[in-house]
Parts: C-alpha cells; sequence; structure tokens
C-alpha cells in the first residue's frame, strides 16, 4: 500500500488550553511546533527522494 493511500489518523491530538500559558511558555510551544513541523517536512522529503529513485528505475 502506498503511503498516500493510507487512511488519515482518526484522532486529532489534545489541544493545549493555550490561555492558561504564559508568553514565555507559548513561544516555547511554538518552537516546539515548529521542530515537529521541521521533522515532518523531513520525513516528507525523504519519502518524495524515495519515490522519485523508484519511478526512475521503471522509466528506463
Amino acid at each position: 500500500m502506498d503511503d498516500e493511500e493510507l487512511p488519515p489518523q482518526a484522532r486529532q491530538p489534545d489541544l493545549k488550553n493555550l490561555e492558561i500559558m504564559s508568553v514565555e511558555a507559548l513561544e516555547d510551544y511554538i518552537g516546539e511546533l515548529e521542530a515537529e513541523i521541521a521533522r515532518v517536512r523531513a520525513e516528507i522529503a525523504k519519502k518524495q527522494q524515495a519515490k522519485s529513485a523508484a519511478e526512475s528505475v521503471f522509466r528506463k
């Protein structure tokens, strides 16, 4: 099964209550989210490279 064919995750992550967080805690949280986004983008790039490599083998 191709990764694009996998069903989306059924459960959304729990949202944090932003109202009770300090400015510093919110800034730390943004940093955590940005790090996670970077990790996901790197994984997407890795999968796209593998897919492109596989497609190039079959094009020849």
